[in-house]
């Protein structure tokens, strides 16, 4: 009951330096306003957090558990390449695509002190990436892929999928992404890149 209170509170105090982030800017957020919108003590985010660097890097890794935690399970499970890649494209772009990383990453864009982006690369990109690489190596081992660097095939299928999105998301030229549309485009990057790097 205790660790459910917990990740309740969590959630409300995430939610809040969402809601903060929006109005402030990276520049303008503290853990103290981030207390005060989820009307929690400084102390209990502090203990939690550290400080609001980590605050950030904890919202970061909270983006990214679901397509980290897919990318684990497939690369334990023998998975084909291109399956695990099927399973992947929708839960990327809801990733890369989402609200919450559309507020982060417009802010980091603002922050001057390059904290936020640091956050957003080591606990996201330099996360995700790196596993992308491994299934197309795997794929690459079992005869599915041909190729010879790991890192640009990974960019190569991240160039397919995402493309220019992100940016347009991030600049307001894009709404969300409907379910419809990230299970299109994914299908899409998918077919691209196995005419592309099928052995």
């Amino acid at each position: 009951m205790r660790e459910e209170n917990r990740l309740r509170r969590q959630a409300q105090i995430e939610q809040a330096a969402y809601e903060v982030l929006e109005k402030k800017g990276y520049a303008g957020t503290s853990v103290q306003g981030i207390a005060r919108a989820a009307r929690a003590s400084n102390e209990t985010l502090y203990k939690w957090y550290g400080d609001k660097k980590g605050l950030f890097k904890a919202l970061v890794e909270r983006n990214t558990e679901d397509v980290k935690g897919l990318l684990e399970t497939d690369l334990s499970s023998n998975t084909s390449a291109f399956q695990t890649l099927e399973h992947l494209g929708p839960r990327l772009l809801n990733l890369v695509l989402g609200d919450r990383a559309v507020a982060l990453n417009r802010a980091a864009v603002a922050d001057a002190s390059g904290d936020l982006s640091e956050a957003i690369a080591l606990s996201g990109r330099e996360v995700v990436f790196p596993l992308i690489a491994k299934v197309l190596e795997d794929g690459r081992e079992k005869g599915e892929l041909i190729y010879d660097s790991s890192d640009e095939a990974a960019a190569l299928y991240i160039n397919l999928l995402i493309g220019d999105l992100q940016i347009r998301r991030v600049i307001g030229r894009l709404p969300a992404p409907t379910e419809d549309f990230c299970h299109e485009r994914s299908a899409r990057a998918v077919k691209y890149l196995q005419r592309l790097l099928k052995a």
